[in-house]
């Protein structure tokens, strides 16, 4: 079998934070592997019940990017900000967890994530109801794809965020607080502040039906903090200012994927919905998660939906 977790160190540090100061590890080549025994118990654990509710979100315009006079700290990236027609669509609720993705790793017959790493290639009890970490864009890809849906375009997840308004945070323009989102955090302190490596593995995030006072205008959850959100875009700074009125999907190609909303390591500013970043689309980080959307039929009802 081979020992990946030896390897971790000779990877180095890589990719900061959205704006971030602090360093997290890249483990893109590191690779787990299951046990026969941890096998049979990843297929009990992928019993348990999932975060698998959809909110409709409707058709409609709504304000995309930002105006510097009403958010100080927006940049360039963000502006101009305009109104955007989109389709009518469903959005996971919650970010993906660890028990969705590992019924797609068992189902796919891939390999265990690099966190995962008790009882044969399993994940701590505590991480159940987390969203899934150390997944590269093509990983979020494949999973939405096996579940029926697709990642959503950088529009529709800001939509999602922010509601029609244009407002800075999921829930106004009230300014971030650790009582509404996880982020901000170095988590060097408490059981690893004398072994950093932990935090490279095992970062201080949260159960994604937390901060219920924080969803968004359509009662979406942790649009901002606990993890940053790859979306379906190619990555280009300029693309608010050329991009189309209705239903933007982002340029046709690139080097980098765009991801959203932050993580747990990022500042204040780096939460806010119209915050704007890309990276390579193999990357996995500990701070990088996702969620899931799919096209609905205008007839469809207005109330959460299922997973299929």
């Amino acid at each position: 079998m081979r020992k990946a977790g030896m390897t971790v160190w000779a990877l180095g540090v890589a990719v900061l934070g959205m704006t971030g100061s602090l360093y997290a590890l890249d483990v893109a080549d590191v690779v787990r592997e299951w046990t026969p025994e941890g096998k049979k118990l990843a297929m009990e654990r992928a019993k348990l019940p999932a975060h698998d509710e959809m909110i409709r979100i409707p058709a409609g315009e709504f304000l995309m990017g930002s105006d510097r006079k009403v958010d100080k700290n927006s940049y360039l990236a963000e502006f101009p900000q305009r109104k955007i027609y989109l389709d009518a669509y469903e959005i996971d609720k919650y970010e993906v967890t660890t028990v969705q993705f590992l019924k797609f790793v068992l189902a796919s017959n891939r390999d265990p994530l690099i966190d995962w790493q008790y009882d044969g290639g399993n994940f701590q009890e505590t991480m159940v109801s987390h969203p899934v970490m150390h997944v590269s864009w093509f990983d979020a890809e494949a999973y939405c794809k096996w579940a029926g849906k697709r990642l959503p375009t950088e529009a529709e997840w800001e939509k999602a965020a922010r509601g029609e308004d244009g407002r800075i945070y999921p829930w106004g323009n009230q300014m971030a607080g650790l009582s509404r989102a996880n982020f901000g955090r170095t988590g060097l302190s408490g059981p690893v502040r004398d072994r950093p490596e932990r935090l490279l593995l095992y970062p201080p995030i949260i159960s994604v039906d937390k901060y219920d006072n924080a969803a968004s205008p359509y009662g979406v959850f942790q649009m901002a903090g606990n993890v940053a959100e790859w979306v379906a875009d190619w990555y280009d700074p300029k693309y608010y200012t050329t991009g189309p009125d209705k239903n933007p999907k982002g340029p046709e190609t690139g080097s980098q994927r765009s991801f959203r909303g932050g993580g747990w390591i990022d500042s204040t500013p780096s939460v806010r919905v119209a915050q704007r970043n890309g990276t390579d689309p193999n990357t996995k980080m500990n701070w990088m998660g996702f969620r899931c959307a799919r096209d609905v039929n205008e007839a469809t009802s207005g109330q959460p939906t299922e997973a299929k």
